[in-house]
């Protein structure tokens, strides 16, 4: 089973992930408060992630069409709704309720 550590706004969050399981579930399972605030369909960013080690799988055409728009974003950020977990990965998650005061969006499906 993929182990995840997440850099999050109250510290380091280490959990295991099922294989295929949306990472933005997955953080969201071991209790980070994430931003979805379009419900994982790759519309609205805010579930974004910087990569710092491992590898999240190939990026997607909505995920791509949606990063391109976005300025001045690192080449190692990801949408959490797009990446299916497949191996161990080291992230730091962007966006919390915690930190940016909003509601964090309905839960994506896990489909």
């Amino acid at each position: 089973m993929p182990k995840i550590h997440a850099e999050t706004a109250t510290g380091p969050v280490e959990t295991d992930a099922p294989d295929g399981k949306k990472l933005v579930l997955v953080l969201e399972d071991a209790g980070v408060d994430i931003l979805h605030r379009c419900g994982g369909n790759a519309r609205c960013t805010t579930c974004r992630v910087e990569v710092l080690e491992g590898e999240p799988g190939p990026m997607g055409e909505l995920e791509r069409n949606r990063l391109s728009v976005e300025s001045e974003l690192a080449p190692n950020v990801r949408l959490s709704c797009q990446i299916r977990v497949s191996s161990d990965l080291s992230v730091r998650v962007i966006n919390q309720v915690s930190t940016r005061g909003m509601d964090a969006g309905p839960r994506p499906l896990d489909e």
